[in-house]
Parts: C-alpha cells; structure tokens; sequence
C-alpha cells in the first residue's frame, strides 16, 4: 500500500468503505477518516507526492479523479461531479490544479 508508514491500513479501508458508492465521497470526511488531517505538513507532503503521479508538483483532475486509487488498487474513481467539487475545494487560486500548500489546506480543513 502507498501509504504504508503514514497512514494505518484500518484507518485507509475504513475511509474507503466510508465512500465506496458513487456520489458519496466527501473529502473532509475522507480526510479525518483516513487519519491525514492530523498528520503533520511535512506527512501531508508526502501524500501529496504519492498522489501526484506525474510529479508535476500539482495534483491535475485527471490524477484527482484516481484519487481512491492511490489508497487501495481496485478502489473506485471518483466521479465527475465528485471530481469538480473536489477540485474547487482545493484549488484555491484558481488555475485548475491544486498545489501542495492547496492540498495541505484542503486536508486540513
């Protein structure tokens, strides 16, 4: 698992199971389920980087849309609508992609 050592395995399925149906995914949820919003920023980082599978240094809505997926293989995507709100909730600037302090924001919120 990509989180192994930042995040408990229980914690990861228990958020997973908490959205597996489509249009029930709630990112602050997620986050506090998941056990990310308190983690420290230099942890919250290091997520960021797991997600950001082109190592762009931002999150684009495409890598958004697999979000689940960086938690488990096999996990659903996210869907659309899901991805949009999402994606406003985190892109803060505007540009249509989330930065690591946008991320940091977003899961700490």
């Amino acid at each position: 698992m990509a989180f192994s050592g930042v995040l408990a395995d229980a914690d990861v399925a228990a958020a997973l199971e908490g959205c597996k149906d489509a249009g029930t995914f709630d990112h602050k949820k997620f986050f506090k389920a998941c056990g990310l919003a308190g983690k420290t920023p230099a942890e919250v980082k290091k997520a960021f980087e797991i997600i950001d599978q082109d190592k762009s240094d931002f999150i684009e809505e495409d890598e958004l849309k697999l979000f689940l997926q960086n938690f488990k293989a096999g996990a659903r995507a996210l869907t659309d609508d899901e991805t949009k709100t999402f994606m406003k909730a985190g892109d803060t600037d505007g540009d249509g992609k989330i930065g690591v302090d946008e991320f940091t924001s977003v899961v700490k919120a």
